[in-house]
């Protein structure tokens, strides 16, 4: 228990101190700004015990260890951020949308999988390091989603037009829900494909999806009655609490996708819980306590993703493979998002710089970095492992500082 409590204070702590001089000094967006740091401190250490001064990067590595990164954000933080996110998307706007947030979010996510899982599958045996094409798959798998986290965090710092942030925003709500789930089934037919059917697959999808769904909507109903049944913002901030934390549980407990019911939930609390259930000091102390919720979590998982460097098993055809994977995943979005989009066009207008800003726009983000470190050690885990965090860091560098200039540009054009 000390121990926790000490590694929770260093983390805390430095993403605290990386903050600040973010702040002070560099001025990027707060989330990319401590990744960065983070990232640049662990190259520094590494270089120090290449040098011979081991005792650093040694440290570090023992207290990284101990972080098991994917129950930390897939069963902690994960259910905080995204009803934090939820809370402030707007349900009628998100409704003008429907059509092509439900395609991006299933069949994209499914196309980007299966496209995705068959060029690692070309890449990976030209280089010779040959893996299953089942793995090459769960790669796809984990890596399509575009992640709330990274998404909303970058989002909430340039200034784009609202329909297009409610794209962008509302996809990657309900992708990363789905993504889990696709990854979940793959995984089921990678370790144990004696015992995975076609059938049990698509009940497993189903349960998973529509079950988070229905029992989303039963949580957020729920809460909405208990916030109208009293006025007191103490109270309210509890039983919002008590929602994230209890339902997300429950639905784990269940079988159900915990990220899909806290997003269904989040919407509802947002919107008619917002308008119907508050008062005006309610929804100021509301605001108040789930921007510094996120704020803060937001702050140290993206420290968490640049010092897991540190920890990874790199060697040249990994380092390789991840920067060819670079272009290849977004050949894949590009695809999967300009299939839905050109669908859709045939009864609705779209902005004709569309396609270009919700590939550019779908970060990746420490989601992607969980689902490979669940992989039980193999071979196969590490190259996975690899490339996934070289392509999650090119997407939130990257892509994350240059959207805002992106949309802005194709915006003057319209």
């Amino acid at each position: 228990m000390n121990e926790t409590l000490n590694l929770a204070a260093i983390l805390m702590t430095l993403s605290a101190l990386f903050s600040y001089v973010n702040h002070r000094f560099i001025g990027l967006p707060t989330t990319i700004g401590v990744m960065l740091i983070a990232l640049l401190l662990s190259l520094l250490l590494i270089l120090i015990g290449e040098l011979g001064i081991t005792q650093f990067e040694e440290v570090a590595e023992r207290a990284l260890l101990s972080v098991d990164f994917d129950e930390t954000l897939m069963q902690g933080m994960l259910s905080f951020l995204l009803f934090a996110g939820a809370l402030h998307i707007n349900l009628s706007d998100l409704r003008q949308q429907k059509w092509l947030i439900t395609l991006l979010a299933t069949i994209g996510v499914l196309m980007s999988t299966i496209i995705v899982g068959l060029l690692a599958w070309l890449v990976l045996d030209w280089l010779g390091i040959g893996i299953p094409l089942i793995y090459c798959l769960l790669f796809g798998a984990l890596i399509s989603p575009t992640d709330p986290i990274a998404v909303m965090a970058t989002l909430k710092s340039v200034g784009i037009a609202k329909s297009i942030e409610t794209k962008i925003a509302g996809e990657s709500l309900f992708n990363d829900g789905v993504g889990v789930v696709i990854f979940l089934v793959i995984a089921g037919l990678a370790m144990n494909p004696d015992q995975v059917s076609f059938g049990s697959a698509a009940l497993l999808f189903f349960q998973e999806a529509v079950g988070g769904i229905v029992f989303g909507l039963g949580l957020g109903y729920a809460g909405y009655f208990l916030l109208r049944g009293v006025d007191n913002y103490q109270v309210e901030v509890l039983v919002t609490l008590a929602l994230v934390m209890g339902g997300y549980a429950l639905a784990l407990a269940f079988h159900l996708s915990g990220p899909i019911a806290i997003v269904i939930a989040g919407l509802l609390i947002g919107n008619r819980g917002r308008v119907l259930a508050m008062s005006d000091q309610t929804r100021e102390h509301l605001d108040t306590f789930w921007e510094l919720v996120d704020e803060v979590l937001n702050a140290v998982l993206f420290v968490l993703i640049g010092l897991e460097v540190l920890i990874l098993q790199f060697t040249q055809e990994y380092l390789i493979a991840g920067l060819l994977m670079i272009p290849l995943v977004l050949l894949a979005r590009t695809v999967s998002v300009a299939l839905p989009v050109s669908l859709l066009k045939l009864k609705r207008e779209f902005s004709p710089h569309i396609i270009k800003i919700l590939v550019w726009g779908g970060i990746r983000g420490g989601i992607s970095v969980a689902l490979a470190l669940s992989l039980p050690p193999s071979p196969m885990r590490d190259v996975i492992v690899a490339m996934t965090y070289i392509v999650v860091v090119f997407s939130i560098i990257v892509q994350g500082l240059t959207i805002g200039r992106l949309a802005k540009r194709v915006q003057r054009e319209i």
